[in-house]
């Protein structure tokens, strides 16, 4: 459904699809053709006689009496014009022998009156007509028909016969041709290059007062033929109307609205139901006509319309309905006074699926009218009924009920009502349609539904993150809908609903697994994943999430989709505790030495009181400066070792590279570490105690991860000490196997549970060091004020 402005969103929405319905199984007395619905900005037109479709017509037996109709009324249609020949040069011959015909017969009655002319040869001219309507019934042979010239004629007869129409009546045949005419340039009206064409040539007036004629009539009368006559007028005013202006203008100016709007109380169902389908398109994005069919009092009939047994009829009616609240709120209200809020919600219930959509797409109407109204639609019991219709196999029913919860989601307590009514699911599981319209509808409805922090619970029971981040979302409408919805969820974890998801963690281990690993999925949702408040993770670490999620990923009977999902979701509580963020960037700095010399003593002889022997060459230094930045040389000079009175100390096991970058960082407190001597420098670092320059060598070591140095970075990390490595290196293995890095899950299995184990106690004595970081923090300030 694409957006009357956001029946999807914020706005009224627009549905791009076209609807055929069938009329029911008609009487004895003859039968009504059925009526196409093409829902445009969230409301429907009705044509009548045909099944529209994208791109093309289909043209359909309107009903199965129609032969009985044509036939009822001078036999079976006659052969001698060659209706048997169906190909378009046959039906080109007919139609042309047709207008021959009558053309004679206008001729030859050029000096006569032609009222009496038409009357003394009705039999012929009903034979005629009948066979431009046994050739309309084809879509391939409109266009010939039209070409030949027949429907003008047919139309000239209707006026003709229309001149005093009061007198004529009791004529034998006269209603039989009104009917046939009417239903001649219904079928003709379908497409929409002839409409023009047969508005210039005149008829719409008189079309106009056979309805109008047809109103007079007392209901008990409109019956049989007269009323097949009264349905067949109606109809092809509604065709002809059918996404033209104009021509609804046109009707109104005829005063055709009146007569309509008194038909709805006829006796005849098949005529209620027909003036409803003409009404309906009048109606449709034309406010005149709006405001003249709620002037005429046509409201309160459409209200009891909507009670109807006869689902054809409270369809139609609804669909009046529908159309003249579309963008009007005084009509709204008006019609919501009528009485017509429950009956609609009734109609959710109805076995037939199209006033159930009708009545889907009213309700998220209404819902707009006041904010109270939001509440009264649902305290009345239209919830349920939609939440399973989100399970029907129409797409377009599925659209129309995500469409309503959409609105009343807009309410914090239908919020919580409608996921305690299990609606939460369905909605979800629409987000893999491949409709985009239904998609969006859905998304919009989980916007809403995540505005209620009880609900943060549910979401994360059902494994919504999960479902969000696996479905293929198409418009940006949907996208941006999922992306805000995914945001108010995690700003909810910083609130006083995550102790209580927390306290539901303690369930069974599929429970716990999925809450871990949606838990986690949620965290960093949003890209870039950045640290979030200790708080939080000081709240999940201590529950355990994240050694479930680790339990999860070092299993390896797993399946491969849930392996990959809690690698994620891991990653993502590293993430988000900060534990992967370098440490001179999170807060948690090394002390700072208490001097800097400069790069320009930096291995120059003036005023250095000590040698190192490196590779067998002399690098000059300044105790001062190594004392400050290294506690090794500290103790070396101010101990009693033997290199605090030498000349010159030797150093065997670092290359000068190495040993000269070391240096540069103790001098000015920084160096790039460049990646070919990065290892060696880490280990120089470690040996010697320089925590900044293991932190520096720890981010150099991680940017240069591949698949095929992880391990070894790993075991190098385990080694020297270095955290910050370490947890970047499980971190890479966890994203890199959700991004299909390792082909082998065999050999990832291997590596990821040598180094996820160390990962949780990383986490943990991390988590440990921020929250004393932070109440130490606390205390100074404190301090600080009562000084």
């Amino acid at each position: 459904m694409s957006r009357r402005q956001s029946r999807r969103g914020e706005s009224e929405r627009e549905v791009d699809t076209r609807v055929a319905r069938q009329e029911q199984a008609p009487s004895s007395a003859g039968g009504s053709g059925s009526r196409e619905c093409t829902q445009l900005n969230g409301q429907r037109e009705t044509a009548a006689g045909v099944k529209r479709k994208k791109g093309g017509i289909d043209m359909v037996r309107v009903d199965d009496t129609m032969d009985a109709e044509v036939a009822s009324n001078g036999g079976e249609v006659n052969d001698d014009l060659g209706s048997k020949d169906k190909s378009k040069t046959g039906i080109a011959k007919r139609a042309k022998k047709v207008v021959e015909g009558l053309s004679a017969i206008f001729d030859n009655g050029v000096s006569r009156n032609m009222e009496d002319v038409i009357v003394e040869n009705m039999v012929c001219v009903r034979r005629y007509v009948k066979h431009v309507l046994d050739m309309c019934k084809m879509e391939t042979h409109l266009d010939v028909v039209a070409e030949s010239g027949a429907v003008e004629l047919v139309i000239r007869v209707m006026r003709v016969i229309n001149k005093n129409p009061v007198e004529r009546q009791t004529v034998q045949g006269f209603e039989e041709l009104e009917r046939d005419v009417g239903f001649v340039l219904g079928l003709m009206a379908i497409k929409v290059e002839h409409q023009q064409a047969i508005c210039d040539a005149g008829a719409l007036p008189t079309l106009v007062g056979i309805v109008r004629r047809y109103s007079e009539f007392d209901r008990s009368e409109l019956i049989g033929l007269s009323a097949q006559t009264c349905r067949r007028a109606s109809d092809a005013i509604t065709n002809l109307a059918h996404e033209n202006n104009g021509v609804k203008n046109m009707v109104r100016e005829e005063d055709g609205v009146r007569p309509l709007v008194y038909l709805l109380e006829s006796n005849d169902p098949k005529v209620q139901r027909a003036v409803a389908g003409t009404l309906r398109t009048l109606a449709f994005k034309n406010e005149e006509n709006k405001d003249l069919i709620v002037h005429l009092n046509a409201l309160p009939l459409l209200v009891q319309m909507l009670r109807s047994d006869d689902s054809s009829i409270h369809y139609e009616a609804v669909g009046v309905i529908g159309n003249l609240v579309h963008s009007s709120q005084h009509i709204k209200i008006k019609v919501l006074n009528e009485g017509a809020l429950q009956p609609v919600i009734d109609l959710l219930s109805s076995p037939c699926p199209d006033s159930q959509r009708e009545a889907a797409l009213l309700l998220g109407q209404f819902a707009t009218v006041e904010s109270d109204f939001k509440c009264r639609i649902a305290q009345r019991g239209a919830v349920p009924p939609l939440i399973a219709m989100l399970s029907n196999r129409d797409c377009q029913l599925k659209e129309m009920a995500a469409f309503a919860l959409g609105r009343l989601a807009q309410n914090k307590d239908n919020q919580a009502g409608i996921v305690a009514m299990g609606g939460l699911k369905p909605l979800l599981s629409l987000l893999d349609s491949e409709q985009p319209n239904l998609q969006h509808n859905a998304a919009f409805a989980l916007y809403g539904l995540s505005e209620n922090e009880d609900n943060l619970i549910h979401f994360i029971r059902d494994g919504a993150i999960q479902i969000i981040q696996e479905c293929d979302l198409g418009p940006q409408a949907s996208r941006d809908c999922v992306q805000k919805m995914t945001r108010r969820l995690q700003d909810k974890l910083t609130g006083d609903v995550l102790p209580q998801l927390l306290y539901v963690f303690k369930g069974t281990q599929r429970e716990r697994g999925t809450i871990a690993i949606n838990l986690g999925l949620l965290l960093c949702a949003i890209e870039p994943p950045l640290p979030g408040p200790i708080s939080v993770t000081s709240k999940l670490v201590k529950k355990g999430v994240h050694k479930a999620l680790a339990d999860i990923v070092c299993e390896v009977s797993v399946p491969e989709d849930k392996h990959v999902l809690a690698s994620r979701a891991l990653a993502n509580v590293a993430h988000y505790s900060g534990i992967t963020v370098p440490r001179q960037i999170n807060g948690i700095q090394p002390p700072e030495p208490d001097v800097f010399l400069g790069e320009q003593y930096l291995n120059k002889k003036p005023l250095s009181d000590v040698i190192f022997l490196v590779e067998g060459k002399e690098f000059y230094a300044h105790k001062i400066a190594l004392q400050a930045g290294s506690e090794v040389f500290k103790s070396m000079f101010e101990g009693n070792y033997k290199e605090k009175e030498a000349d010159s100390i030797p150093i065997p096991n670092i290359r000068w590279p190495v040993f000269e970058a070391m240096m540069r960082c103790l001098y000015t407190g920084t160096v790039e570490v460049k990646p070919d001597i990065a290892q060696e420098l880490l280990e120089a670092a470690d040996q010697y105690m320089i925590e900044n320059l293991k932190s520096l060598c720890q981010v150099a070591i991680t940017e240069e991860l591949t698949p095929e140095n992880v391990s070894a970075a790993f075991d190098l990390a385990e080694a020297y000490d270095a955290p910050e490595l370490a947890t970047a290196c499980v971190v890479f293995c966890l994203e890199g196997y959700a991004a299909a890095l390792y082909e082998n899950r065999r050999s990832y299995n291997k590596l990821i549970q040598r180094m996820t184990k160390r990962l949780v106690q990383l986490l943990e004595s991390y988590v440990e060091d921020r929250l004393e970081s932070q109440d130490t923090s606390e205390d100074d300030d404190l301090e600080l004020m009562e000084d």
